[in-house]
């Protein structure tokens, strides 16, 4: 018995891998079905290392079934054994029981996750067991490999991790939509002579929120480093119930000195490749299951991006193509206005049957700091179109000099004494640089077949949202 504690666990993902028989070996895991008869019991076990379950046999001759009847599903046990080849279908190796001990029971009545299958919309209300569910495990080991790969992809190509604040004072898009983060006392705030919450005496001494981006400071880091990214949370404090938006949500924010816009179009589509590429080599099984549960065209849609090079178009154009289209589009769209995901959708599926960047949008639809034209109308501003999910990346090339950016600035009312570390840094050693934002989320949705942003993050913040 003591030469059995001693053993090695090993993970169930490892064990199916390796193909080994004939070996004494211990597993643990969670049970998802128990089924048997008079002489003997089968256990499916998993244990979150793969989508795949690892067959347990248990002969009731040497384990009593008294003994099981508190292993149902949900159980968590070891179990001391041996691995042999296994003669039933679908399945190499199983393992036959000498020993189990239960670690934590699950009582059948109360335990939500049965056998039967559960919907989506059932999970999210208990997104704190889901991840034990086929589904569930796929997307996350799914996630935690795209976010291995983002780092390991910009550590690559000279990229430095460059680490953003999550608190700042400045608002990036100038949209409004921002968490407050205060330490004042709500029921007693201290006011001015006008009659305002007097933010001075508040932890920073001024008005503070959760970042929406960590561009700005980005910039900073790449007119000094060359070359950074950030990856972290960002925050927006829209009250939008969509399967597109989160109130907290991850962004990987490549800034790049002496990137022109065509640079920056190059690391997007390179970028995108080598991380669907990565997840083809390294999470196959997980999509081959959501291809099969969830979503039929995954991975063709997959190869799709990775097999076509992305197209190169002009805003103006693109317009012109919309409307010479004939197709009855359910919003408008003329020169000025906004892409549609609808827009989006039929560049890249219908006309030109790839990836498309849009390029050159007018400047009063994008943010301040992007790259004005000497058209005087439109930006260095490039948005990636994906199919199925319309943009997935937007980004431009910056505004580097100074006049332009200051009276870009005031022309929007935007607060400069909140953005005078900003502009400084067009004052001294300005430099053309570029950069583009990348919504973790967002990806995820693509390379997982899912549809609803809740459903690929583990703890969704929503609005109304945030039990766990």
């Amino acid at each position: 018995m003591c030469e059995l504690k001693a053993m090695k666990t090993q993970r169930i993902a490892e064990i199916l891998k390796s193909g080994v028989v004939d070996t004494d070996i211990v597993v643990k895991g969670w049970v998802r079905t128990k089924r048997g008869n008079k002489n003997v019991a089968f256990i499916a076990l998993n244990d979150g290392s793969c989508v795949n379950n690892i067959q347990v046999v248990v002969d009731l001759a040497k384990i009593a079934e008294e003994e099981l009847k508190p292993i149902t599903t949900g159980a968590c046990i070891r179990v001391d054994g041996r691995l042999v080849a296994s003669p039933g279908a679908g399945q190499g190796v199983e393992v036959q029981a000498e020993r189990i001990e239960i670690y934590g029971t699950a009582d059948p009545e109360s335990y939500p996750l049965q056998k039967k299958g559960h919907s989506l919309e059932f999970l999210r209300d208990i997104a704190y067991l889901r991840p034990r569910t086929n589904t569930f495990g796929a997307v996350l080991r799914i996630r935690h490999a795209m976010a291995y790969a983002i780092h390991e992809y910009f550590n690559n190509h000279g990229f430095y991790y460059f680490h953003t604040p999550i608190i700042t004072a400045s608002d990036c898009e100038g949209a409004g939509a921002m968490f407050q983060v205060t330490t004042l006392d709500l029921n007693n705030l201290p006011k001015t002579e006008d009659g305002k919450i007097d933010y001075t005496q508040d932890f920073f001494g001024k008005s503070c929120n959760l970042t929406v981006s960590g561009q700005l400071e980005g910039e900073l880091g790449a007119l000094s480093l060359g070359r950074i990214y950030t990856f972290g949370p960002t925050f927006r404090a829209e009250n939008s119930n969509t399967p597109r938006h989160a109130s907290e949500f991850w962004m990987i924010e490549p800034e790049a000195a002496f990137y022109d816009l065509e640079d920056n179009m190059e690391l997007a589509e390179d970028f995108l490749k080598y991380l669907i590429q990565y997840a083809l080599d390294h999470c196959m099984e997980d999509l081959e299951f959501m291809n099969k549960m969830w979503d039929k065209g995954l991975l063709d849609r997959l190869r799709f991006v990775l097999h076509n090079d992305f197209k190169r178009l002009d805003y103006t154009e693109g317009i012109e193509i919309l409307k010479a289209s004939g197709r009855k589009f359910e919003f408008p769209c003329d020169w000025g206005c906004d892409l549609q995901s609808e827009h989006e959708r039929y560049l890249v599926e219908e006309h030109f049957k790839r990836p498309v960047i849009l390029i050159n949008y007018p400047k009063e639809i994008k943010a301040f700091y992007m790259k004005q034209n000497d058209d005087g109308k439109t930006v260095r501003a490039m948005d990636v179109l994906f199919p199925g999910i319309g943009e997935i990346i937007g980004g431009s090339e910056r505004e580097a000099d100074y006049e332009k950016l200051n009276r870009r600035v005031k022309e929007l009312g935007m607060n400069e004494r909140e953005l005078w570390w900003y502009l400084d840094t067009r004052r001294w050693g300005s430099a053309p640089h570029s950069g583009f934002g990348l919504g973790f989320d967002r990806l995820l949705l693509f390379v997982t077949g899912l549809t609803n942003i809740r459903d690929v993050q583990p703890f969704p913040r929503t609005p109304l949202h945030a039990d766990f």
